[in-house]
This record gives C-alpha cells, sequence and structure tokens, in this order.
C-alpha cells in the first residue's frame, strides 16, 4: 500500500488485485483513475486547487420588450469549456448540494418587468483553469419558444490569476484589491472593475452590456472559492 500527502488531503492508494487501476479514498471511495500518471495529473489538479464559482445575478436594467408593454424575463448562466472530469463531493452542506451546477443553471421567471432585481446566486463547481461565463437573458411564454432578449459574456480568467495571487500572498481575512478589470472590445463591461479578495474570497462586482438586442444591461456579482479540501477533480476510468 502507497501514502501520499497532498496539501491538507490524505489520499491513500490501493492497488487492485487483477486491475491495472487504482482506487483513491479519501475517507471512502471517491473515484478509480486508470494508471500513476492519472495519479499523478490528479495531485496537480488538487494543487491547481478546485474550487466553486458563485455567479450571483444580481438585477437588469432597460431590458427589451417582447411581449404587449413589457417582458417575463429570465437569465441563463453557462460556463465555458471546462477539462473532461467528473467532481465527487461529500462535504457540502445538505442544503447546498442540490444547488450545486456544473456547466449551465438559470434564474427564476420575473414577471411583467424591463427592470428585474433577481439577486439570484448560482453555484457551479470548477476546475482551473475556466474562461468564460456567458449569459443569456429570455421572455418566458406560455405558449410559445422562449424569445431572445440578448446575451453577454465575462472572461474568467483574471480570477484564475487572481486567486493565484491570492495564494501567494496568503490573503485570508480583510479586503484586498489584487487587479483592475477596464472595458475593451473583446468584453462587455460597461465600467471599471476591481477583482478582490474579501475574507478568502475572490470577488468581481460587474455591470455588463447585452448584445444583439435594442437595449439592456445586467449587473453581477462573481465569486470564486477555493476548495481544495472538500472537492477532489479526476478523470473517470
Amino acid at each position: 500500500m502507497n501514502v501520499a500527502f497532498c496539501k491538507d488531503l490524505y489520499v491513500r492508494v490501493e492497488l487492485i488485485e487483477n486491475r491495472r487501476s487504482f482506487g483513491i479514498y479519501y475517507g471512502r471511495l471517491l473515484c478509480v483513475v486508470s494508471s500513476s500518471s492519472d495519479l499523478s495529473q490528479m495531485r496537480e489538479t488538487m494543487e491547481q486547487g478546485a474550487g466553486f464559482l458563485k455567479v450571483i445575478i444580481v438585477e437588469g436594467n432597460d431590458l427589451a420588450i417582447r411581449d404587449f408593454k413589457s417582458s417575463d424575463p429570465y437569465v441563463v448562466a453557462k460556463l465555458g469549456k471546462q477539462a473532461s472530469q467528473a467532481t465527487i463531493n461529500f462535504n457540502l452542506p445538505e442544503s447546498s448540494k442540490l444547488a450545486v451546477y456544473d456547466t449551465t443553471a438559470k434564474t427564476k421567471v420575473i414577471k411583467c418587468c424591463l427592470n428585474p432585481v433577481w439577486n439570484e446566486e448560482l453555484t457551479f463547481r470548477v476546475k482551473e483553469p475556466v474562461d468564460v461565463l456567458r449569459l443569456e437573458v429570455f421572455d418566458w411564454d406560455r405558449f410559445k419558444f422562449d424569445d431572445k432578449m440578448g446575451h453577454t459574456f465575462l472572461d474568467l480568467r483574471p480570477l484564475a490569476s487572481s486567486s493565484k495571487l491570492k495564494r501567494a500572498l496568503k490573503l485570508t481575512t480583510g479586503e484586498t484589491k489584487l487587479r483592475k478589470v477596464t472595458p475593451d472590445s473583446d468584453n462587455c463591461l460597461l465600467s471599471d472593475s476591481f477583482i478582490k479578495c474579501v475574507n478568502g474570497e475572490i470577488v468581481l462586482d460587474a455591470r455588463l452590456r447585452l448584445r444583439d438586442v435594442e437595449s439592456g444591461e445586467l449587473s453581477v456579482l462573481v465569486k470564486w472559492i477555493d476548495s481544495p479540501t472538500t472537492a477532489v477533480s479526476a478523470k473517470i476510468c
């Protein structure tokens, strides 16, 4: 039996007879990897730091009219490309497990409103590197397809680099500005935004213009939370 330590995570590796596979344990069986090279890749993944992306859809402003005089808007959030993986998490509270998504989630519908306030939190399991958060706004309809009300996106790579900076600086409490993100032709920001470390969480507050629509903007709050000991990501055989 081989025993390895990776940060705060205790990993027991045991050769399974008649199979060239290893069982990876953390109190109980988590997953199976096909070879020692996969084990090395898994260790590298843990060193990078799996985590959670919390996307708070705060509000929309001056959204487009899709019904007679108003709209019934909701937002669909989609993560950009991620490595093929399975994330198994045993340590989240029961109340959180059903609210954690892999790549897509949506808000509730707010009826007859062009300036909706959602204040709704969507939580995703992710592994660095993450690249893009895409947001699409739709008008809900009962008897036909939902109408499009524009889309926008947010580059998440600055959050990943800021997370590494936070770990390098060993920031765990208080509030520290880490990086300034400015509007340009490659993003949808309406104004300068700052990436901060707030009590160990990487936070970005952003106003985003909607594209391919007459009018509209979204306000979002994005948080990256490192989770080196509560989630393990690895390829499943």
